[in-house]
């Protein structure tokens, strides 16, 4: 009997602490995104404020660019359209745009649209310097951007950032080749 009652109290200890940690992922990188306000496809300020409380998933993409941001933003779309089939709800998609002096609110708009976009909870973000998003993407997201000089190509990497409620990046994933969706979603999950 006493044997019985250490097995039914570890049990419940087991599934207690196993709901407590509920929302973290392991090995998070925990990295912060600071509040930022930039002007969205629409034409309208969007930034971190309006992201407080859910979970989104980013990106960093140009319009012009002739090689991995058209099949990443493909790639986006479809963990978007993963997400509404499984009902997850409270998640957010924000894709950067690492050449805003071309990339307006129209340019963005026709771009969302042509690849097929769900402009409800997707958002692509313009409005500011090159420089800024240059610097933006280095120190808060560890990734590179940035056009040379008399160059019409933006170098950057091509991932996919998970980032919590709290506005901190919790993974990155490949957003070109070998997405791993199952993994992005599952993640997305257990955030909420």
């Amino acid at each position: 009997m006493k044997t019985r009652m250490i097995i039914i109290i570890s049990i419940l200890t087991v599934l207690l602490l196993s709901a407590c940690s509920k929302g973290e992922l392991k090995d998070a990188k925990n990295w912060p995104v600071p509040d930022f306000n930039y002007t969205d496809q629409n034409n309208k300020s969007f930034g971190l404020s309006d992201l407080k409380g859910k979970v989104w998933v980013a990106d960093f993409i140009w319009t012009n660019c002739p090689d991995v941001c058209m099949p990443m933003t493909f790639n986006m779309a479809k963990l978007q359209k993963m997400a509404k089939d499984e009902e997850i709800e409270n998640i957010e998609f924000v894709s950067f745009s690492v050449d805003p002096t071309v990339d307006t609110p129209e340019v963005l708009t026709k771009y969302s649209e042509y690849n097929h976009a769900d402009l409800k909870n997707w958002h692509f973000l313009t409005g500011y310097e090159q420089k800024e998003i240059e610097t933006f993407a280095m120190e808060h997201f560890k990734t590179i951007v940035q056009k040379p000089e008399n160059d019409d190509y933006v170098i950057h990497q091509s991932y996919f950032y998970l980032v919590n409620q709290e506005g901190k990046i919790q993974e990155i994933y490949s957003g070109f080749e070998d997405v791993p969706y199952e993994e992005i979603i599952d993640d997305i999950k257990t955030l909420q």
